[in-house]
């Protein structure tokens, strides 16, 4: 089947797209509003951009209530943000700050979640979270009515010492940190659980040089 995107609803348009580009990396961002409240919120439309800088981009949709969201409002305000990647010991906390909770809401408090000082930004980070990324606005792309593309340089990573293998030549035992992916529909995600593995060609091997 063909579908004209510009022709189709919201809804639509969205359904057809987040059911094929899957699975998708999850963002479990902590932010800080300008009253210091903080927000923490998952976000599925987020990535690796570059290496030099070492940038992210994250797509952050509009509220259901017509608003910009919580972490959107922080990030254009204060121009930082953290990223907390996901594993499966987290699934069910970082779910729980998906709730379309109002503002002054403290999704992190509400979800138990513990939390630690970040070293370059003001936002904090997740303490428990597998990896984090503090990140300082590039920049700030409106895509469409309170739709918001973000994209972050990253200053500073911490990582837990159980998944560095090997700290001088930056091994990092990634399947160990078995982090969920986002997939289609309504709740559904995906584990790492199985892999495999192409590597890539070289051209002189191709044409036997």
């Amino acid at each position: 089947m063909q579908f004209d995107m510009r022709a189709l609803p919201k809804v639509s348009r969205y359904k057809i797209l987040s059911s094929c580009v899957t699975p998708r990396p999850i963002a479990w961002i902590t932010s800080l509003s300008a009253d210091d409240v903080l927000n923490a919120a998952p976000y599925s439309f987020f990535n690796m951009l570059g290496d030099d800088p070492l940038t992210i981009a994250v797509g952050l949709l509009r509220h259901g209530e017509g608003r910009l969201k919580d972490t959107a409002a922080n990030i254009l305000a204060s121009g930082e943000f953290v990223v907390n990647l996901v594993d499966e010991a987290h699934g069910a906390a970082m779910n729980l700050t998906c709730v379309d909770a109002p503002p002054e809401v403290d999704e992190v408090a509400l979800a138990g979640v513990a939390i630690a000082p970040s070293v370059v930004v003001k936002a904090p980070r997740i303490a428990t979270a597998p990896a984090s990324f503090e990140c300082r606005t590039l920049h700030a792309i409106e895509t469409g009515p309170r739709q918001v593309a973000v994209i972050g340089e990253v200053l500073y990573g911490h990582l837990r010492d159980a998944f560095v293998q090997d700290a001088e030549r930056l091994y990092i035992d990634t399947p160990a940190m078995k982090l969920l992916a986002r997939m289609h529909g309504s709740g559904w995600y995906s584990r790492q659980t199985d892999l495999i593995q192409m590597n890539r060609p070289s051209w002189a091997e191709m044409k036997g040089q």
